[in-house]
């Protein structure tokens, strides 16, 4: 499917096959999402959104984390936030040290080469958690997007009291689109980049304070997307 209409919904055991990990070895990554920073580049003055960060280079069976480096993206793909580097904190080895992490990044990588042929891939990882803190949390503040990249992950890593959250996936060039709800732990979306836009409607509390976790991965052949003159890192704020 995702070779038929750019894109594919995967349940939990979909994914485990697809990547060849047992669920229990990803759930061991759970607890991680109770222990992400606030994001602090919210430009629409939200308290919702908190996250990390993290870059790596998968190639065959080798899977590397480069330096630290800023997330960017061109004004064209993210009219809220392109532009900006964006400094935000890296991922942790309780995340990146387990066996299943590079796992899980070769075989979703070795999807996008059957697609697009072998060649290394540029893999940004982002851990989310929107909550309800402002009474609404917005999984995509910046709307119907493309990335910009060649192909995006959503993995859905657990809601709780919540409702919304609903995505969306339209053609980029075409009438036709689906809308749906992820719910099972470790379901996912695949995208092509290139040829859907994507976004996910707003959450709202079902309890005093609900959230929804994500594990989101681009993959870009030929390099990072960054600015022409990148920052070095700041200093921590």
């Amino acid at each position: 499917m995702l070779f038929d209409r750019g894109y594919a919904v995967l349940s939990r055991e979909g994914l485990c096959e697809l990547v060849g990990a047992p669920a229990a070895e990803l759930d061991a990554l759970k607890p991680t999402w109770n222990e992400l920073p606030p994001d602090t580049y919210l430009r629409d003055g939200g308290h919702y959104r908190s996250r990390r960060h993290s870059c790596f280079i998968v190639e065959g069976e080798k899977v590397t984390q480069v330096p630290h480096r800023a997330h960017w993206q061109p004004v064209e793909y993210n009219a809220l936030h392109g532009g900006l580097e964006r400094w935000f904190e890296p991922m942790t080895p309780a995340v990146i040290g387990q066996p299943v992490w590079p796992q899980l990044l070769r075989g979703l990588a070795a999807c996008c080469s059957t697609l697009k042929g072998a060649q290394p891939w540029y893999v940004e990882a982002h851990q989310f958690r929107i909550d309800t803190t402002d009474g609404i949390g917005r999984p995509t503040p910046e709307g119907a997007h493309r990335d910009g990249v060649d192909f995006v992950a959503v993995l859905l890593v657990g809601r709780e009291g919540i409702k919304g959250g609903e995505t969306r996936v339209f053609e980029a060039n075409g009438p036709h689109g689906i809308r749906f709800t992820l719910t099972e732990a470790w379901s996912a979306l695949l995208l092509d980049d290139e040829r859907v836009i994507h976004e996910s409607t707003p959450i709202q509390p079902l309890a005093e304070l609900g959230h929804r976790d994500t594990l989101v991965l681009t993959f870009r052949a030929k390099g990072f997307q960054g600015p022409a003159h990148p920052s070095p890192e700041p200093p921590h704020r």
